[in-house]
């Protein structure tokens, strides 16, 4: 009996001790984001012979040969701009511009190919959006086609993972579409 009472107040005592409430599920959470709304400011980056329109919560550090870069300190981007002359080598910086995008196709799912033409300035070329878990996933090249050529693309300081970056890749991508469509040629 003695056995029976005690396995008995053991079951009672485990039956206190596991009563909980229900679990009830949490409801979905959402990452919230909210960037600066986009204020643009002129840029002209020495003489190396272009302008355009830049984001004002950016900044840029200066490289070698006309090249720089806009830093994005709070979301942990770059986005490199680089310049080269026109020099009987057009159809050399449209291949490598080109293939620099191409070289996604690894981790792409997707390269969505978007035309820009503004004859009015002579800026022509193309805007890429590379969907996936690719190291970058904007980039465009511009040209005058006779004197200058301009690629830039957009980086971060991350492990690629496209779900996450990208409420900060729209909004720079929104960057750089205004510095495309800002562009200017100062070296006419």
């Amino acid at each position: 009996m003695k056995h029976y009472c005690s396995i008995i107040a053991l079951f009672s005592l485990g039956a206190l001790v596991s009563c909980k409430e229900d679990a009830t599920p949490k409801p979905d959470g959402f990452l919230s984001l909210e960037y600066p709304e986009a204020k643009y400011e002129s840029y002209t980056h020495g003489n190396c012979g272009f302008k355009f329109e830049k984001n004002t919560s950016t900044s840029i550090v200066p490289e070698e040969n006309c090249a720089f870069k806009i830093d994005y300190p709070k979301m942990k981007a770059s986005i490199y701009i680089n310049y080269r002359p026109v020099q009987n080598n057009l159809d050399m910086l449209l291949k490598d511009a080109q293939k620099l995008t191409y070289n996604h196709t690894i981790k792409a799912d997707d390269i969505q190919e978007s035309i820009f033409e503004h004859p009015e300035k002579k800026v022509y070329g193309m805007f890429y959006r590379v969907i996936g878990d690719a190291a970058t996933n904007v980039q465009f090249y511009a040209t005058d086609s006779t004197k200058n050529f301009v690629v830039g693309t957009l980086y971060f300081y991350a492990k690629p993972n496209f779900d996450s970056i990208y409420p900060a890749t729209k909004y720079i991508e929104n960057d750089m579409k205004a510095i495309m469509e800002s562009l200017e040629w100062t070296n006419k």
